[in-house]
């Protein structure tokens, strides 16, 4: 056994919620979690986690950001509510700073960016206080700025003109930036 694993064999709790809406992701990284030693209960949408939540309260939880029925904010405030104590990392392949944001102050313990490893999230659920060791493929600065232009033009509801005005942009420059793919 490694240590990992005998770290997570030692807990008292090992029940986990996995919840993505992405049936790939959330088969292959919930088998993954149980051969490491989690209890994987899974769900594939905010409806369904909140079901499960009212029946136990997991000790950790690995949720999804964005969902078909709405945001995995939400549980994580549900959760939260429920048991303090669970660790709560968060999962989503739109990665912006604002959102990562939003689900530390919701009370996720971390915030990583799909696809996410099995075991950089057991590292992250398992982390205590110490600062997490810096990714092994941090975000380019062009993914970070065409991160940050997409969740302004988002929040700006897809307004191309209001966007550029917030971003201090020509409208053309922006337009030719969102009719591109994201950077690496």
């Amino acid at each position: 056994m490694s240590e990992i694993e005998d770290q997570i064999a030692a807990l008292p709790d090992r029940s986990l919620l996995l919840l993505d809406d992405d049936q790939a992701l959330r088969t292959r990284l919930g088998r993954a979690l149980e051969t490491r030693g989690f209890e994987v209960t899974t769900a594939e949408s905010v409806a369904e986690a909140s079901q499960h939540l009212r029946q136990a309260a997991p000790a950790f939880a690995v949720l999804d950001m964005r969902l078909e029925d709405g945001n995995g904010l939400k549980i994580v405030e549900d959760l939260r509510a429920r048991r303090e104590d669970a660790r709560i990392i968060m999962l989503t392949g739109y990665g912006a700073i604002a959102t990562a944001v939003a689900a530390v102050k919701a009370g996720a313990v971390d915030y990583l960016q799909k696809p996410a490893d099995a075991d950089d999230v057991v590292k992250a659920l398992l982390a205590t206080g110490e600062a997490p060791e810096p990714p092994e493929n941090p975000m380019s600065a062009d993914r970070v700025r065409w991160e940050h232009i997409q969740r302004v033009y988002e929040l700006c509801d897809h307004n191309v003109s209001e966007t550029a005005r917030r971003l201090g942009m020509h409208r053309r420059t922006l337009q030719r930036i969102l009719a591109k793919r994201a950077p690496k």
